[in-house]
């Protein structure tokens, strides 16, 4: 942001009310470029559509949040996911307060972050090669710990599955959004017989 201009207010209003990583890298060359909203909104959508399908696999266990629910949803991010759906909550613990304050701290760091940069990033050299991996380790991790835990593989290969073929058809810049509508009709599709076979 500073390369482009802004002053170091601007990120970290952006943290704050945006709060969406991935979109965060691409706010800069939008908010220089030509004024172009219908773009952007399919930017940011393409960008961020993993979003929606967090929002539903948390579906359950944000349901009873009461007035934690608009925050923590708001606080939705990968590592936040990552916790929320494969942590293991001690009993006594209200499972409630267990997500809102991981997903107050989560967005606290970020944002918390996002002000260091923008105000000492320009006086700490940092080399920033093969730091694009972090997203695919993280997913990684996902994806194992959902393994261990599931009892059918079925949606889990079935996703892996479906987003290989979209990568052969649509290719590496365009297949993501094609899987996630893919998994999610697989998976409708599919839900009684998957349902069914857990239960057994």
């Amino acid at each position: 942001m500073k390369a482009l201009g802004f002053s170091p207010l601007v990120p970290i209003l952006i943290s704050i009310f945006v709060f969406a990583g991935s979109m965060q890298f691409v706010a800069g060359s939008v908010l220089v470029g030509a004024f172009a909203p219908v773009s952007t909104f399919f930017l940011t959508l393409m960008v961020n559509a993993r979003h929606v399908f967090y929002g539903i696999s948390m579906l359950e266990k944000y349901r009873n949040l009461g007035r934690k629910k608009f925050p923590t949803i708001f606080w939705m991010c990968d590592e936040t996911f990552s916790v929320n759906v494969s942590a293991e909550i001690p009993p006594g613990v209200d499972k409630r307060w267990f997500y809102f304050f991981v997903s107050f701290f989560d967005y606290t760091y970020w944002v918390v972050g996002t002000a260091l940069g923008a105000v000492l990033g320009q006086f700490i050299p940092f080399d920033t090669t093969g730091i694009d991996f972090a997203m695919t380790a993280l997913f990684l991790v996902i994806l194992v710990g959902q393994w261990e835990k599931e009892k059918s593989h079925i949606s889990t290969l079935g996703g892996l599955g479906i987003s290989l073929v979209c990568l052969v058809v649509f290719g590496a810049d365009r297949f993501i959004l094609a899987s996630m509508v893919g998994i999610v009709l697989f998976l409708t599709l599919l839900r009684q017989p998957i349902e069914r076979r857990l239960g057994e």
